[in-house]
């Protein structure tokens, strides 16, 4: 029987892990999934633990050079010979620097987005979430951005040279998705769409508008770069409007979506103020177009998100549960379904030097209003409007 839709993870995952300052911290994965079945949402049965990428999967994407040079930069003490070409390679920088076991550790997450393509394209399930994932800013023969291999354009490629698969990839990091935008820009098999804030004062400082592809693959990228302190009504309107024109006229056999959740007013590296209802509503119609234009065929992957106890948790669970149409979800508007476990509140906030949320959605009643919301909602309306502008 097939199933509606499957989680997939595995603890090994959560070693992905620079160094013990650095900002990405795979340990949300787990806190994402102990609220999950503490809230009776994620049962076993929906559980899958995936195999490892190989170095093949990977040729998909990167090179052979980049990829020796991860593995040369792996062991506890790399030789110098390797430690010399880290720069090149990009791999030796603060946001990105080389650390033991990586390239095992990164063929792990690689190979937790095949196999929620694979699952999806086979027919075992209708919908796929691999948490670890979504590594968009790997490029072929360079690591960028906290990220090593591309396990997102990796799983992409696996998807179109297995089964022939036209794919939408949807980016609703606050970060623009530049590397499965590059890794596809000149092919019309692959639409890339990426709602973030612009890159005139965020990394990667690309993802402007007029970036739509090149030759055969022009008119198939979409880029929605929003103002800094952009709220929840204007991120929402743009990306329902410029999605929903976008998937009608690509018309994919498949949805890869990737869900960093840094757009958050209380993420710490970046400037946009939303709150956690674009959580639940960007999945909503994530789900609604898969089920619209390809038979519901959707692989969710993880991405950025750097408060990791106050948002991602909350976010993630949310796209979870409408990935699985679970009935918690309908009930957020009610003071008894809106709270989240006691259990995993008292579990978690002793490492939080926050006090944690106790609902699932947050109480924008009491956040102050931004200053310049009309000029913020009329310059993201002058950007959605071109970004639909080669959109029938």
């Amino acid at each position: 029987m097939k199933a509606n839709a499957i989680f997939i993870y595995d603890e090994r995952e959560t070693a992905y892990r620079f160094n013990d300052s650095h900002p990405f911290n795979q340990e949300r994965v787990r806190v994402t999934v102990d609220l999950l079945k503490k809230a009776g949402a994620l049962p076993d049965s929906c559980m899958h633990s995936p195999p490892p990428a190989t170095e093949d999967d990977l040729l998909l994407v990167h090179t052979r050079e980049y990829i020796d040079c991860v593995k040369g930069l792996s062991p506890d003490s790399p030789e110098d010979c390797w430690v010399d070409k880290a720069g090149r390679y990009g791999l030796d920088t603060e946001d990105t620097p080389y650390f033991p076991n990586m390239h095992k550790v990164t063929l792990d997450l690689v190979g937790g987005s095949l196999y929620a393509v694979d699952a999806v394209m086979r027919g075992e399930t209708v919908h796929a979430m691999h948490l670890g994932g979504g590594l968009h800013h790997a490029l072929p023969s360079k690591g960028a951005g906290f990220c090593v291999y591309n396990d997102a354009a990796v799983a992409i490629a696996h998807a179109k040279g297995v089964y022939g698969a036209r794919v939408l990839y949807i980016d609703t990091d606050v970060h623009h998705g530049d590397g499965v935008q590059w890794c596809f820009y000149t092919d019309p098999d692959v639409c890339t769409f990426s709602i973030h804030e612009t890159g005139k004062y965020l990394f990667p400082g690309t993802g402007a508008v007029n970036e739509r592809g090149d030759g055969p693959g022009f008119g198939t990228k979409i880029n929605v770069p929003m103002e800094p302190y952009t709220e929840d009504q204007s991120w929402i309107e743009c990306f329902t409007e410029v999605l929903s024109r976008t998937v009608a006229q690509f018309k994919p056999d498949l949805i890869v979506s990737q869900h960093g959740c840094d757009a958050h007013a209380f993420d710490p590296l970046a400037h946009i103020h939303c709150s956690m209802e674009i959580y639940r509503e960007m999945p909503k119609v994530i789900h609604k177009l898969a089920h619209q234009y390809c038979e519901g065929r959707w692989v969710a992957l993880g991405g950025g998100g750097y408060d990791i106890w106050r948002v991602v948790p909350r976010a993630w669970g949310l796209a979870w549960l409408e990935m699985s149409e679970h009935p918690l979800l309908g009930g957020l508007g009610s003071p008894s379904l809106s709270a989240l476990p006691p259990d995993w509140l008292q579990s978690w906030q002793p490492h939080s030097a926050e006090k944690l949320p106790d609902t699932w959605l947050d109480e924008v009643e009491s956040w102050e209003a931004m200053p310049r919301r009309a000029e913020i909602e009329a310059k993201n309306r002058q950007t959605k409007e071109l970004s639909m502008l080669y959109l029938g």
